[in-house]
């Protein structure tokens, strides 16, 4: 059986272009070859520092940014090559919810009409039954039905966040990217919204691909883990094994940056110095090599595979 989402080799390079006939001079390797699956209500978590193309993925998977190659599959079915009239029913299947609860809104419409304006575009139902489906899914997130009638401005960033969800949520969806939806808010209201988001893919047996820097966070939420590194994914686990029994040393790196509850213990793994290169013109081989504590020769020059270290546990290391 197919799984709901299978991304398989996923490239998307942006163009720069210069001068005043805006030649190609280069390209920006945003995601350079990521493969991952994704089954009925899973969650796997996507983590890895800013700028390693966390969110270009999440978009491209949903045909909100055209991918560069690749494939990209909904229930065993090919969208990279569909047009937008035949991606129009899919569209009612994906959803997504962005980091930042006020930019995603239009601050100048009611928020009745934000979250019904799925179900109006897409012809649900006459306008009484849209906005009892509109209380409804307010009532579902945690908001009161007489909030319906406020405007983006009045409500505080946690609920901002809830009318997001329940937007995403208008057509009943099967698969939401969650783009860093907790970042912006505040730690006990990212407690509330996670926490919300499980119970809800508890209820709808909802699948996420969850965007994140934060590792706790992922830890609590995912059931996979897939660990981004400038457009490469480095090492894929269940969340178990991986926060357990890192294997490549750009995952033990971020494990080494969380923080420990207790100042006078100290981390025994080796830390990474030095910048996140440009991926205008990332390094050869391993990405990672001129980071990484353990590099060799070899992983200057040769690309290293993801292959499978456990079951279930894939790396992409020539050391491990």
């Amino acid at each position: 059986m197919a799984s709901l989402i299978e991304v398989t080799d996923l490239k998307k390079h942006f163009p720069i272009r210069k001068g005043v006939l805006q030649r190609t001079v280069g390209n920006v390797h945003a995601v350079d070859g990521v493969s991952f699956a994704i089954e009925e209500g899973e969650t796997l978590g996507l983590v890895g520092e800013s700028g390693c193309g966390k969110t270009t993925v999440g978009r491209t998977v949903l045909r909100l940014v055209e991918p560069t190659s690749g494939s990209i599959k909904v229930r065993g079915q090919e969208i990279g090559g569909l047009t937008k009239t035949e991606m129009r029913p899919l569209r009612r299947q994906m959803q997504i919810v962005f980091q930042d609860p006020f930019s995603s809104l239009n601050p100048r419409i009611r928020v009745k009409d934000i979250v019904g304006e799925p179900l109006k575009v897409h012809g649900v139902g006459n306008a009484s039954e849209r906005e009892d489906r509109v209380a409804a899914l307010f009532k579902r997130v945690g908001l009161r039905a007489e909030q319906m009638s406020n405007y983006p401005h009045q409500f505080s960033g946690g609920q901002r966040q809830r009318v997001s969800i329940a937007r995403a949520l208008a057509l009943d969806p099967h698969f939401i990217v969650a783009d860093e939806p907790v970042s912006a808010l505040d730690v006990s209201i990212q407690a509330q919204v996670i926490n919300l988001l499980m119970d809800l893919q508890s209820e709808m047996k909802l699948s996420y691909l969850f965007v994140s820097h934060n590792l706790a966070v992922v830890e609590h939420i995912s059931h996979r883990v897939a660990v981004m590194y400038l457009g490469r994914i480095v090492e894929y686990a269940d969340k178990v094994s991986l926060f357990a029994n890192p294997q490549h040393p750009y995952t033990e790196a971020l494990l080494a940056a969380v923080p420990l509850p207790d100042p006078a213990l100290q981390r025994t793994k080796n830390r990474v110095t030095g910048d996140v290169p440009s991926p205008i013109n990332p390094p050869s081989g391993c990405h990672f090599h001129p980071r990484c504590p353990i590099a060799t020769d070899r992983c200057k020059v040769e690309k290293p595979m993801l292959r499978e270290i456990a079951p279930g546990h894939q790396a992409a290391c020539h050391l491990r």
